[in-house]
């Protein structure tokens, strides 16, 4: 296996360009014009779909709440009255 960095490179240079790249540049540049052309109105539409989405974030967020619950109280070893305390873990017979 050749892995020449040097001589690969010689060779690729001294190989004749391929045909099809003569009319690429113009092809290219074609394509992105006539993009450009029939996205006119893109930025818009984007700007538009954007806000009414942000729109309707905004209403489901506030609109869609539920009446408050009481959370269900957590243990703490470091609470007073915790049955986790130390001092009672400590302090009960097993």
């Amino acid at each position: 296996m050749d892995t020449d960095l040097d001589r690969a490179l010689d060779r690729l240079t001294a190989a004749p360009p391929h045909p099809g790249l003569a009319g690429l540049e113009a092809a290219v540049f074609a394509r992105i014009d006539a993009e450009r052309r029939a996205d006119i109105g893109s930025p818009l539409r984007l700007g538009v779909l954007a806000a009414i989405g942000a729109i309707t974030m905004g209403v489901a967020s506030v609109g869609v709440s539920t009446a408050p619950t009481r959370s269900a109280s957590t243990l703490s070893p470091f609470d007073p009255s915790s049955p986790l305390a130390p001092s009672t873990l400590l302090a009960s017979v097993r």
